[in-house]
C-alpha cells in the first residue's frame, strides 16, 4: 500500500513574497502542482492543504488530517517565513502533532523541493 502525504501551505495567492522577490503567485501555483505530480510519479498518495491565512485556517487544517491517516506531513516554506507567522505555523504543528502523531513532519525551503523532503522520512510503500 502506498505512503500518504498530506501537503500543507499557503494558498499562493496569498503569500507574502517580500523574502522571495523571484517568485510569484502563478510561479509557486506551477511549483506546487509539479512537486505533487513528482511524489505521485514516485508512488505516493498526496493530499493537498493550501490555507489561507485568517481564522479559516486551522479548521481547514484540523478537517485534513481528520479525513484521512498519513504517514507524512510536509509544511511549506510559507508558513514559516516571515516570522509574523510564527503563530499559526505553531498552531499548524500542533494540530499536527496532536491529530496525527504517528506521522512524520518535515519541511521543505522552496515550493520546488517539496519530494525531497518527504523522501527524507519515508519511502513510498
Amino acid at each position: 500500500m502506498a505512503k500518504r502525504v498530506l501537503a500543507i501551505g499557503i494558498e499562493p495567492g496569498n503569500a507574502d513574497y517580500d523574502a522571495f522577490p523571484q517568485l510569484t503567485p502563478e510561479l509557486v501555483r506551477n511549483y506546487i502542482e509539479a512537486q505533487l505530480l513528482r511524489l505521485r510519479d514516485l508512488g505516493f498518495e498526496v493530499t493537498s492543504c493550501l490555507i489561507d491565512l485568517d481564522a479559516t485556517a486551522e479548521a481547514a487544517v484540523t478537517a485534513a488530517l481528520r479525513d484521512e491517516r498519513f504517514d507524512c506531513i510536509v509544511i511549506g516554506a510559507g508558513l514559516r517565513e516571515p516570522k509574523e507567522r510564527l503563530l499559526l505555523f505553531e498552531k499548524v504543528l500542533n494540530l499536527v502533532h496532536c491529530l496525527a502523531p504517528d506521522a512524520a513532519i518535515c519541511f521543505n525551503t522552496t515550493p520546488a523541493d517539496t519530494a525531497e523532503a518527504v523522501q527524507r522520512w519515508i519511502a513510498p510503500r
